[in-house]
């Protein structure tokens, strides 16, 4: 398990800031269509929801990292 989390931050500190941006929003998406799933009682498996959510924060943490690196580099 925790190889293939390293190796989803590895794939995600490969990518260009637009490329985060859009599997941002493609993730966000994913999150939306899950929960008009999960309320309407179609949604079968419920961890898919966790995982999205997590892959989110994962891209939200690089978009994050790179702003104080930048910030950082500023200085």
């Amino acid at each position: 398990m925790a190889g293939k989390i390293a190796k989803q931050r590895a794939e995600l500190a490969e990518l260009d800031l637009a490329s985060l941006v859009s599997q941002l929003k493609a993730a966000k998406q994913e999150a939306l269509n899950l929960r008009f799933r999960n309320a309407t009682g179609q949604l079968e498996d419920h961890s898919a929801l966790r995982a999205v959510r997590r892959r989110i924060a994962r891209i939200n943490t690089q978009i994050r990292a790179r702003e104080i690196a930048a910030a950082e580099a500023g200085k």
